[in-house]
């Protein structure tokens, strides 16, 4: 198995390269389950979120889970908001954006708790993610922002994948990870 070196937060990882063309290859990165990682890239997102008055932490499942209770933790917020893939048993009224249909098919729709939209409405929030690879999660992220009634005041995310995204989505970042173009041969 081939591995990628991330330098990140002080802290090296190695993640495991997968091919998922032909051409293409990437390297796979998870915070689930490390707490040391999670801890620094919490309080390096609280640090430069302490001056812009968020109200709640926002986020999609489940690989992000981790890192929004630690911001949210250190921001002092004794909730955070996670949107679904799906709409699960415990949700009152939620909330269902789909994808629009010129996004590409693996893309699935965004499901928020209705509870959680109604306490969304008219407050400001930082979006966070691990990976923003195309722009497409973070683009219908916002949109169940406004949808809800909620501002967006900051989009955050660990690495930053690529360069395909919208020139108009404004994001901060820890780290870049390459993507592995393979020659044909």
């Amino acid at each position: 198995m081939e591995y990628y070196t991330l330098q990140i937060c002080g802290l090296t990882r190695q993640l495991p390269i997968s091919h998922i063309s032909k051409k293409t290859r990437l390297a796979s990165f998870s915070i689930l389950g490390d707490v040391e990682l999670v801890d620094k890239l919490a309080d390096d997102f609280a640090k430069k979120l302490k001056d812009k008055q968020i109200d709640y932490v926002v986020g999609t499942e489940v690989k992000a889970v981790p890192l929004l209770h630690g911001v949210a933790l250190r921001l002092g917020h004794k909730r955070f908001m996670v949107c679904r893939k799906t709409v699960k048993p415990y949700m009152i009224g939620p909330v269902i954006l789909k994808p629009l249909s010129h996004f590409p098919s693996h893309v699935k729709q965004l499901v928020l708790n209705g509870q959680d939209a109604v306490q969304l409405k008219g407050k400001r929030v930082v979006i966070i993610d691990d990976v923003i690879s195309t722009g497409v999660t973070m683009r219908m992220m916002k949109k169940m922002m406004e949808k809800v009634g909620a501002k967006v005041v900051s989009i955050m995310v660990v690495l930053k994948q690529g360069e395909q995204f919208d020139k108009d989505l404004e994001f901060s970042f820890v780290a870049e990870l390459p993507i592995f173009q393979v020659e044909a041969g």
